[in-house]
């Protein structure tokens, strides 16, 4: 565990050294705090444009950032030529690999943290329900993260930075869209098409079944098992994704 520790705090005092990262949270929290002015000209929708802007702020600022910082990984340490000296040591690349996944992780789980106190601060505030779906969709928003931080490791283990967020950015959008993707599949007549359909859901993150914000806006209930069932798909996908990540970096040349 010392290496991985090690390593993934390494990386989260790196992130927070980041102009980036500051600017991501200090934009978010604005833009929470600006929610008040929006309430100010709402009248019958209070409490649902509170959660809807609040949980819609938090993921857009968070999901930048995690694309953001998840990308550049490698390509940031060759430009700097660290990774020279990383490679270098006694560990493996895949514990490297690992560890910076962690320290990502950590960065956008603070961040995530001080907005979340912040969104809950601004309901108690205005004295708007807290329910069980606000959390879970917080919660949920969470898996969502480390789903696209893998898909950004993936990339960046044998691309450049700006490739590695362009895709991770597209599959964050297809992946919201694969099980609608698939239901219009499976109604095409032709079997080609329907093939096409099940082939892009089994292989896109389906990034739909972690979003509960709907939920939370409209008060509907979740259950248990369906929580557990969407984190355990989240995180046994994130690990086939950082599985594929570090055979790629192992196979990697730096000379």
């Amino acid at each position: 565990m010392g290496p991985f520790v090690a390593l993934a705090l390494n990386g989260f005092r790196e992130a927070r050294r980041n102009r980036v990262t500051l600017l991501v949270g200090i934009f978010a929290l604005t833009l929470l705090m600006s929610t008040t002015l929006v309430l100010e000209v709402t009248v019958g929708t209070f409490d649902r444009v509170l959660t809807d802007v609040g949980l819609g702020t938090m993921n857009l600022m968070l999901v930048l950032l995690t694309i953001f910082l998840s990308s550049g990984l490698i390509s940031r340490e060759i430009e700097r030529r660290t990774i020279f000296l990383m490679v270098s040591k006694p560990i493996s690349r895949g514990t490297f690999l690992v560890g910076r996944l962690l320290g990502n992780i950590l960065t956008v789980t603070v961040l995530q943290l001080a907005m979340a106190a912040l969104f809950i601060l601004m309901l108690v505030l205005y004295k708007s329900p807290l329910t069980y779906a606000h959390l879970a969709a917080v919660g949920m928003q969470w898996f969502e993260l480390w789903v696209l931080s893998g898909v950004g490791f993936l990339m960046s283990s044998f691309s450049s930075q700006m490739v590695s967020a362009f895709v991770t950015v597209s599959i964050y959008f297809a992946g919201h869209l694969s099980a609608d993707i698939y239901s219009l599949a499976i109604k095409s007549q032709s079997e080609a098409v329907q093939a096409l359909g099940r082939a892009v859901y089994y292989l896109l993150p389906d990034l739909s079944r972690l979003n509960y914000r709907p939920h939370a806006t409209y008060y509907a209930s979740i259950s248990g098992g369906e929580l557990l069932s969407s984190a355990v798909y989240a995180l046994a996908y994130t690990g086939v994704l950082v599985s594929l990540a570090v055979i790629l970096f192992n196979r990697r040349d730096f000379r």
